[in-house]
């Protein structure tokens, strides 16, 4: 059967823990090299020689959506296709519906879940280690340099085994937002791209090129190697088309379908490939970033089968995060001094590394992540995080932005390990706009009011970050 992701080979778990039960209350988490902030009073500690740590600041470190049942005593771990579920005081967990034994049953201590950190390293596919003398639990994914960074290219593909993948570029995820259409590859490539009519269209053909394995966890993909991602709110394009449209050398056609003829420019980095379509005159419109204008990515976070967390109502939170997005990719377009791009603009799914290169790729000046967090029925308020030093100026400036326009507790500027702004260069944040497992919260969050307000405040923080008047 194929694993995604974090479902891989299980590690050969060799650590040897002291045999003594009490809690350390000095205990530290490293992710790749960086400290995670763990909740006060609910730290990783060795429990009957077993090390348990605190489940929701891991799993939300890397990538993870984490939801807590109170009634139920249970834990929904969820990312991509995957669902781990655990309940507190049992030995059993389910990943996919399958029954997984756990060395330790989970417990809550202050409000915390605390999980084996074995069961972390054996199902999100981590390198995982305990040092007593210290009391640090080391965690390293296999893309912090730890591994060989190289990508396994899949056997066939769905094509019948007809082609030889070997030395093949990955098409990773696609995306469309700002009338740009965007390639996410593992590395480069040379796209031919071309207009036909009858009717209007835009040809990117990627040659010696195959679908990654994850390609089919955001996008629909058939047994034939065809598909299409479905475009609203933009008049240019009616859809996009894609498929294996060649074996022989493997190629993978994009159609993207247009209303009217229509001016593009191509811009090519390794690891992205970008079609825009935000020209007048049909001539080719400037690169993003190539206008002297300051360049802004807004991140929506999850998306399509990816819900985040869900409020005590079952609102979504990536419905929020989108709705966000857009007012703030409104605003920002209103400003001559600013090019803004979308991670998302729709109920799509990207991966952190997709939203990660996007930014990367266009040489983005920051990032903006927009999230709702979930917690404890008491927790309200507003979070911005950041995961490098170079951050920190911007994290200060936006979460006094979001204090003031949100009207919620200010909950601190605080520092984590989270993918999206620990993987990227420029200044990155992650903000966190309310509680939707908070009744009161949640309420507001999605009035139209507190958006627009927040909004404006996001738009306010990232001016006076760039020194935009």
């Amino acid at each position: 059967m194929k694993k995604f992701g974090f479902l891989v080979l299980l590690f050969v778990f060799g650590l040897v823990f002291p045999g003594y039960s009490h809690a350390d209350a000095d205990t530290k988490i490293i992710l790749d090299g960086n400290e995670i902030v763990q909740p006060a009073g609910a730290k990783a500690e060795n429990i009957n020689n077993k090390v348990m740590v605190p489940i929701r600041v891991v799993s939300e470190s890397l990538g993870y959506s984490v939801d807590w049942k109170q009634q139920s005593q249970t834990v929904t771990i969820s990312k991509d296709n995957t669902a781990m579920q655990m309940i507190v005081g049992q030995k059993t967990a389910t990943v996919n519906g399958s029954n997984v034994d756990l060395d330790a049953p989970p417990l809550v201590k202050n409000g915390t879940t605390l999980v084996p950190l074995r069961f972390i390293g054996e199902q999100m596919g981590l390198k995982v280690g305990w040092n007593n003398t210290t009391k640090t639990v080391t965690l390293d994914t296999q893309n912090s340099g730890s591994g060989n960074g190289t990508t396994t290219p899949p056997s066939s593909g769905g094509n019948g085994g007809g082609t030889d993948q070997e030395g093949l570029v990955l098409v990773n995820g696609i995306s469309f937002s700002d009338n740009r259409f965007m390639i996410a590859t593992s590395g480069s490539t040379k796209p031919n791209v071309f207009t036909m009519t009858g009717p209007d269209r835009i040809v990117v053909d990627l040659p010696n090129t195959a679908f990654a394995d994850s390609f089919s966890q955001g996008q629909a993909l058939d047994s034939n190697q065809n598909g299409q991602l479905v475009v609203s709110g933009y008049p240019d394009v009616s859809q996009i088309r894609y498929s294996l449209f060649s074996n022989s050398p493997s190629t993978i056609r994009f159609v993207i379908d247009l209303t009217g003829s229509k001016g593009y420019s191509v811009q090519n980095d390794s690891g992205m490939v970008m079609i825009d379509l935000n020209n007048q005159g049909g001539t080719p419109a400037p690169p993003v970033g190539n206008n002297g204008k300051k360049v802004v990515v807004i991140d929506a976070g999850h998306g399509d089968q990816d819900p985040g967390a869900i409020g005590v109502t079952g609102k979504r939170e990536k419905d929020f995060n989108l709705a966000m997005a857009l007012k703030v990719d409104a605003l920002l377009k209103k400003e001559p001094k600013i090019d803004v791009v979308l991670t998302r603009s729709d109920d799509t799914f990207l991966a952190l590394k997709e939203r990660v290169k996007i930014a990367q790729n266009i040489n983005a000046d920051i990032f903006i992540s927009i999230h709702a967090n979930s917690g404890p029925v008491a927790a309200s308020g507003v979070e911005t995080y950041y995961s490098r030093s170079v951050s920190k100026e911007l994290a200060n400036i936006m979460h006094k932005y979001l204090v003031q326009t949100s009207g919620l507790k200010d909950r601190g500027v605080k520092m984590a390990s989270l993918h999206v702004t620990r993987e990227t260069t420029m200044p990155a944040v992650l903000l966190e706009g309310g509680f939707l497992s908070n009744k009161g919260d949640e309420a507001v969050l999605f009035t139209e009011n507190f958006q627009n307000n927040v909004a404006k405040g996001i738009v306010a923080g990232i001016k006076e970050y760039l020194g935009i008047q």
